[in-house]
């Protein structure tokens, strides 16, 4: 008997999502929970498994296709089983008889590469995407024939009509002319929809206030640098960043508002007992936040290795959905980009989100005499309606003095 597959909740208050891939095709057999499709949902590339054994009688939707819960996906049955159609809007479903797979003799040849998808990491596949390359145009130069990205941008770069450039796909927008000039039009990602779509309810929910307080961070500079080597004698890469998030876990315990959530429809602030930080990823595709659980159980090592983990993932666009849930305050690292200071949009459903700016070199005064220090400026972004602007300010001279002073937070911890 025929099984529909169909869209699942994957997760709370997700409701939609895009066809990326199909990684079947209709007609081929496939076994209980093997890899059937990904599909894009809440800034997440996720690979849904097959709910059965059996042969793909039905792919309903074509890839690059917005869904939303509930839709079928497939049908899955037994190769000669007749499956529905089902008609578009306004037209009746029809019954189509899947033949059997008759057995053919295939060439050695055709057979190790007739349906065979190129080798290629997520963030490669995504370039070419962006770059408009077919990937199956393409001979990978890497480990197993795999595309690296110089191989896109290769292929990208090769001039039309040339033997290398057959099966390339269109450059991403269209160009047309306005009154006032040329312009291209492109289309809007699924990914860049949904992050407009939280900045405008984030917006529209919270009464954002910024308070933005200076640090001195020279002795923290210092340490990090004395212990940087020996931390990454093992392997890996140790930043400032596990120093900050420490701090901030430190402050959030002394003031738990900042670590908190509102439930207006039952009046209730929900102080939460728990640290898991959230760390804005720049990635090609769109800012991403992943969730470091339990930051405060980790010491500085463990959330180094954590976050570059995260960081690459996130660009890869393979962070699994539970991995971008649950997060109870944010801390975004803008400093290494440029600019003074920002005023960072808060994560919602949280209450909070922390900016870290430039480190530079500047003269101060100190004991009454101009020093240079490395200083940098910090920002909180809160919600006003829940939050006041004296606690928090008190919250920032207790984080900006914890990064100030690493001896002082080392005996926090």
């Amino acid at each position: 008997m025929a099984i529909e597959f169909n869209f699942p909740d994957v997760g709370e208050g997700i409701h939609e999502g895009r066809v990326v891939e199909w990684l079947v095709a209709e007609g081929e057999t496939v076994a209980e929970d093997q890899p059937l499709l990904k599909v894009e949902t809440d800034k997440a590339v996720v690979e849904l498994p097959s709910p059965g054994a059996g042969t793909v009688l039905r792919l309903h939707v074509p890839a690059d296709t917005a869904i939303e819960v509930g839709d079928v996906l497939v049908t899955i049955g037994e190769a000669g089983e007749s499956v529905s159609r089902g008609g578009t809007a306004g037209q009746p479903s029809t019954l189509v008889e899947v033949p059997r797979p008759k057995p053919v003799e295939v060439p050695p040849a055709a057979a190790s590469t007739g349906r065979r998808r190129p080798l290629a990491t997520p963030s490669t596949r995504a370039l070419a995407r962006q770059l408009g390359v077919d990937l199956a145009s393409i001979q990978g130069s890497g480990n197993g024939g795999r595309i690296t990205d110089e191989d896109v941008k290769r292929a990208a770069a090769t001039p039309p009509g040339t033997a290398a450039q057959i099966g390339m796909a269109a450059p991403v927008g269209i160009a047309e002319t306005s009154t006032y000039g040329e312009v291209d039009r492109i289309p809007i990602s699924h990914l860049r929809k949904l992050i407009a779509g939280s900045m405008r309810a984030s917006k529209q929910i919270s009464a954002h206030v910024t308070h933005v307080e200076e640090a001195d961070v020279t002795d923290l500079f210092e340490h990090y640098r004395a212990i940087k080597a020996s931390v990454e004698a093992d392997g890996g890469r140790f930043t400032l960043l596990p120093f900050f998030i420490k701090a901030l876990v430190t402050a959030l315990k002394k003031y738990p508002i900042f670590n908190a959530s509102v439930d207006e429809e039952r009046g209730e602030i929900l102080l939460k007992k728990f640290y898991n930080i959230g760390i804005a990823v720049d990635t090609p595709q769109g800012l991403i936040v992943p969730v470091i659980k339990h930051a405060d159980r980790k010491d500085m090592i463990e959330l180094a290795a954590e976050i570059v983990d995260l960081a690459a993932r996130a660009r890869e666009r393979t962070l699994g959905l539970e991995e971008l849930k649950g997060g109870s305050c944010t801390i975004t690292n803008i400093g290494p980009l440029g600019g003074v200071f920002a005023t960072p949009i808060i994560n919602q459903p949280e209450l909070a989100i922390v900016g870290l700016h430039k480190i530079q070199d500047r003269p101060v005064v100190v004991d009454g005499e101009i020093v240079i220090r490395k200083m940098m400026y910090m920002s909180i972004s809160f919600d006003h309606r829940w939050i006041d602007g004296a606690e928090g300010a008190r919250f920032m001279t207790d984080l900006v003095n914890l990064v100030s002073k690493p001896g002082l937070l080392m005996a926090r911890l």
